[in-house]
């Protein structure tokens, strides 16, 4: 497993070694073992899957409080462009963005830790994507801003007119009007 380190402390990309032939390949996606010495000690407790078409934009969403979650994401289909934004009040990166095409191909892994958060746009005809959550989902904890929030400046990868939303994240606020972002001297892991 390769690490690379990216512009925001903590969001980390994850290459896989893959072992290919005239069969096809092998990878180890996951190793608790390897993963907590590589990035961080964590226990998954929550895999999911997302199926969607070209020009469709999720996010950008985040769980509060002891509800925070840390993600590890992969595609296992398709092309993705995925984002992973630092809402840690007081943090020196508060507001920026880390970009990283996820793929089927390319089988790279993004790990966004507590204090962020993540949206994606696919930029291929279908994508699947699966990531592990460290923390449940809880309806109650849900919190996003604005996909297309102009003091973040996320290209996208997709023109304006083909981006496709749900009804939910056609409505969330900017990240100078969020509520409940938590603060960058707070350990989100204790």
């Amino acid at each position: 497993m390769n690490v690379i380190k990216t512009d925001i402390e903590g969001v980390v990309i994850v290459e896989p070694q893959v072992f290919g032939d005239s069969r096809g390949y092998f990878f180890e996606s996951f190793s608790e073992r390897d993963f907590a010495a590589a990035v961080q000690p964590l226990s998954f407790v929550q895999d999911n899957e997302s199926k969607s078409c070209y020009g469709v934009v999720r996010g950008l969403h985040y769980q509060t409080g002891r509800y925070a979650q840390s993600k590890l994401l992969r595609v296992i289909k398709g092309q993705v462009l995925d984002i992973a934004v630092d809402i840690r009040r007081g943090s020196p990166t508060f507001g920026k963005h880390v970009a990283v095409v996820l793929s089927g191909d390319n089988h790279r892994q993004l790990f966004i830790p507590r204090g962020f958060a993540h949206g994606f746009s696919v930029l291929s005809e279908e994508a699947v994507i699966q990531y592990k959550c460290d923390r449940f989902y809880e309806p109650s904890a849900e919190g996003a801003i604005a996909w297309d929030d102009p003091d973040l400046a996320i290209d996208w990868q997709i023109p304006a007119d083909k981006v496709i939303l749900s009804e939910k994240d056609r409505h969330h606020p900017r990240l100078k009007d969020a509520a409940d972002l938590p603060d960058f001297s707070e350990d989100l892991y204790a």
